[in-house]
């Protein structure tokens, strides 16, 4: 059941997995407010955007070496 103080999605929101069509309006599942949502950023709901993976971590040369040396 739809939240009836939803309101309709915004334009980021296209292609979401979470949206539902009730008439000729299309709404949110999980948050009644889109635009809130997306105000600071990106959704946390959104199942259409991709996030980028962190690279690897940074590795001080100082103590891999120091590794390195005790495994000889």
């Amino acid at each position: 059941m739809l939240n009836p103080t939803a309101l309709p999605i915004i334009d980021s929101c296209q292609g979401c997995d979470r949206t539902v069509t009730e008439g000729e309006s299309v709404y949110c599942q999980s948050y009644p407010n889109p635009s809130a949502k997306w105000r600071l950023g990106v959704c946390n709901f959104a199942t259409h955007v991709k996030t980028e993976a962190k690279s690897a971590a940074k590795i001080n040369p100082l103590k891999a070496s120091k590794r390195a040396s005790k495994k000889k």
